[in-house]
C-alpha cells in the first residue's frame, strides 16, 4: 500500500504510466493462462459433474448469487468506476468515458469467462470422482493446475502476477478514493485541509494520507482475503445505490445543466441498475447485510458535525431529499432477516418470492429517491459556470 501511495503521491502522470504498463500485464497473463491450460488438456466431461458429484445438481443458483455479492466478483468488475471517478481530468469525457466504462466491463467479462472455462476443463477428472466440485480445495487454483499439467513456467508467471495484478487495482483505488475525499471537502463534509491539491503535482496529498490511514485500519480489523473481500464488496454495492438515483434526479431538477456525456435510455438503465444493486445487497446473506448497513452509521457523527458547523443550512431540505435512503437501508436489512434461509434469513419469505419482494422494494425506493431530488445550491452554481462551448460561442 505504501508503494501505491508513493506512485500516486508524486503525480498523475506517474500513476498513469505505471498503471498502463500493469494493465497490459494483467491482460496478457490471464489470456495466456487460459490458452495454455486449454491446450494442455481439456476435459469436456467436467462440465456435467455436479457440485457434490455426478449424482448431485450441476448448479447451486443461490450459491452463485451469494458468490457474486461476497466472493470478490462484484469487486473484480468494479474497475468501471475508475474512469468515472477520474472523469474530471479527461480531455473529452463524452467520448472517452463510454469507451472506458463499457470497454472495461466487456474486456473483464471476456477474460473471466475464458479463465473459468479453462479452469473447469483443466481439472483432472479423477479429482472429481469422489465429492465432485465440492471436494476441490486449491489454495492457488490456476498455479496448482499449471503444476499438475507440468507447466512450471506458467506457475512461476502466475505467482509473479499475483503480486503485479493487484498493484494495478491498488494504485487505481489509491487515486480514485483520494479524489472522493477531495469531493467530500468540496461538498462541505470534510476538513478544508483535505481539499488541498499540490500546486505542481496536481494531486490531493492530504486526502491521500487519510486514505492510507483508513487502509491500515481496514487491514487491522478485517484480516484475511475472504473477510475483507466480503466487507468491501457489500460496501461497494451500497455505494452503487446513489448513482442511478442521483443521475435521474439531476435529469429532472437540472435539465439545462451542461452534460459532456448524455446516456440514452437512462431512465430504464438507472432503474434496472438500482434494482440489481438491491438484489446484490440481499444476495450477500444475513447477517452480513445488516452488519455492513450498521457500519454505514459510523460516519453519521462526522456528517452531523459539519451540518452543525454550517448552521444546519438547508438541513431540512437535505433530510427530506434523503429520507428514501434513510428508510431504504433498514428496510432491506429487515427483509434480509425475514428472507429465505437460502440467503441466511429466518425463512418467513420462501426462496424465489423473496427475490421478487426485493425487486419490488428496489422499484419503490428508486421512484421515491428520484422524486425526492431538489435543486441544491451546488447545482445552481454549476449551471452558472460557462463551459467551453459557451465560451467559444461568445467569442
Amino acid at each position: 500500500m505504501v508503494v501505491y501511495f508513493l506512485v500516486n503521491y508524486w503525480s498523475v502522470k506517474l500513476f498513469a504510466h505505471s498503471n498502463s504498463a500493469i494493465t497490459v500485464f494483467k491482460l496478457v497473463v490471464p489470456a495466456l493462462t487460459a490458452v495454455a491450460l486449454i491446450a494442455s488438456g481439456f476435459h469436456t466431461g467436467n462440465f456435467s459433474v455436479g457440485v457434490h458429484g455426478a449424482d448431485g445438481p450441476v448448479l447451486d443458483f443461490s450459491a452463485i448469487l451469494t458468490a457474486i455479492a461476497t466472493a470478490g466478483i462484484v469487486f473484480s468488475f468494479n474497475g468501471f468506476q475508475s474512469p468515472v471517478n477520474l472523469a474530471g481530468e479527461a480531455r473529452n469525457p463524452g467520448r472517452s468515458i463510454p469507451l472506458a466504462v463499457v470497454g472495461s466491463i466487456l474486456l473483464a467479462t471476456a477474460i473471466y469467462v475464458l479463465l473459468q472455462v479453462a479452469y473447469l476443463g483443466a481439472v483432472p477428472p479423477h479429482m472429481l470422482e469422489q465429492a465432485g466440485w465440492h471436494g476441490i480445495d486449491f489454495r492457488s487454483p490456476f498455479a496448482q493446475l499449471a503444476l499438475i499439467a507440468n507447466l512450471h513456467w506458467l506457475a512461476m508467471l502466475l505467482y509473479v502476477d499475483a503480486f503485479v495484478s493487484p498493484s494495478g487495482t491498488g494504485m487505481t483505488y489509491t487515486a480514485t478514493t483520494a479524489r472522493m475525499i477531495y469531493g467530500m471537502q468540496r461538498n462541505g463534509t470534510a476538513p478544508d485541509i483535505l481539499g488541498r491539491v499540490h500546486a505542481h503535482w496536481g494531486v490531493p496529498r492530504p486526502a491521500m494520507w487519510l486514505n492510507l490511514a483508513v487502509s491500515f485500519l481496514f487491514l487491522f480489523f478485517f484480516r484475511g482475503w475472504g473477510t475483507l473481500a466480503a466487507v468491501i464488496s457489500v460496501a461497494t454495492v451500497i455505494s452503487y445505490m446513489t448513482g442511478p438515483v442521483s443521475a435521474m434526479s439531476l435529469r429532472r431538477t437540472a435539465p439545462g445543466l451542461h452534460r459532456p456525456l448524455r446516456v440514452k435510455a437512462l431512465p430504464v438503465l438507472a432503474g434496472v441498475a438500482f434494482v440489481m444493486a438491491t438484489e446484490l445487497l440481499y444476495w450477500a446473506r444475513w447477517p452480513l447485510t445488516g452488519q455492513i448497513i450498521l457500519l454505514m452509521l459510523v460516519a453519521l457523527p462526522i456528517y452531523f458535525y459539519y451540518q452543525a458547523r454550517s448552521g444546519w443550512r438547508d438541513f431540512g431540505r437535505q433530510l427530506k431529499g434523503a429520507w428514501w435512503l434513510v428508510c431504504y437501508l433498514p428496510t432491506l436489512a429487515l427483509v434480509s432477516w425475514l428472507g429465505s434461509s437460502t440467503f441466511g434469513g429466518r425463512g418467513y419469505l420462501t426462496y424465489g418470492w423473496d427475490l421478487v419482494a426485493v425487486a419490488a422494494i428496489g422499484i419503490a425506493f428508486y421512484v421515491w429517491g428520484v422524486g425526492s431530488g431538489w435543486r441544491t445550491p451546488s447545482v445552481e452554481q454549476a449551471e452558472r459556470i460557462p463551459h467551453p462551448e459557451q465560451v467559444q460561442a461568445q467569442g
